[in-house]
């Protein structure tokens, strides 16, 4: 159990069964009144974020986040099969909790997954990857201003701003956090 006292970022609680991850916290001690915890959370199933003012003396069950290794395999129609590295097993998942990590994997990519009561909810692509890109407009003779970018798709679908000098077949490396170009490969 979890005082709400003790919230902290990135703290994860439970309410009614459902995990939450607190996103900001404040310790509020009025001049008349008792004190009191306001809080933003974040629904980890959902992502549904609220905001709301819990007293200091109350309990929540810790909620156990689980993470995992897995290698993505291959995709059937609207499901996407994952291997746990260690035991060999495989999980399929939908579209939706795999979300934005299929823009950055390949197949036989090694992404994190992480799991609340045995059910997987979230995939994480690795920070970095190393695309080749397969689309991209030709570079403009002169065009040598700094800062100026032009899209282009990757192997996986993605598409992300580079610099102009970047080429069809050239790989890059990207920042899966923000989908940012970082260098040449």
């Amino acid at each position: 159990m979890i005082y709400a006292s003790d919230f902290r970022k990135g703290i994860t609680f439970e309410i009614n069964g459902e995990p939450f991850v607190v996103l900001d916290f404040q310790h509020v001690k009025p001049g008349k009144g008792a004190a009191f915890v306001r809080t933003k959370y974040k629904s980890i199933l959902t992502g549904g974020t609220r905001e709301e003012a819990f007293n200091p003396n109350d309990k929540f069950p810790k909620a156990h986040i689980e993470t995992k290794e897995m290698q993505y395999l291959y995709s059937d129609g609207d499901l996407y099969y994952f291997m746990d590295n260690e035991t060999y097993d495989q999980i399929p998942l939908t579209k939706e909790e795999v979300e934005d990590a299929m823009l950055y994997l390949r197949e036989n990519d090694t992404a994190t997954v992480k799991f609340f009561k045995g059910k997987a909810f979230q995939v994480d692509p690795p920070n970095f990857v190393e695309l080749e890109v397969t689309y991209t407009e030709p570079a403009v003779k002169g065009a040598t201003a700094t800062n100026v970018t032009k899209p282009a798709t990757l192997e996986t679908g993605a598409v992300v701003q580079v610099p102009v000098f970047i080429n069809e077949g050239d790989r890059i490396k990207i920042d899966t956090r923000t989908g940012d170009y970082l260098s040449r490969a």
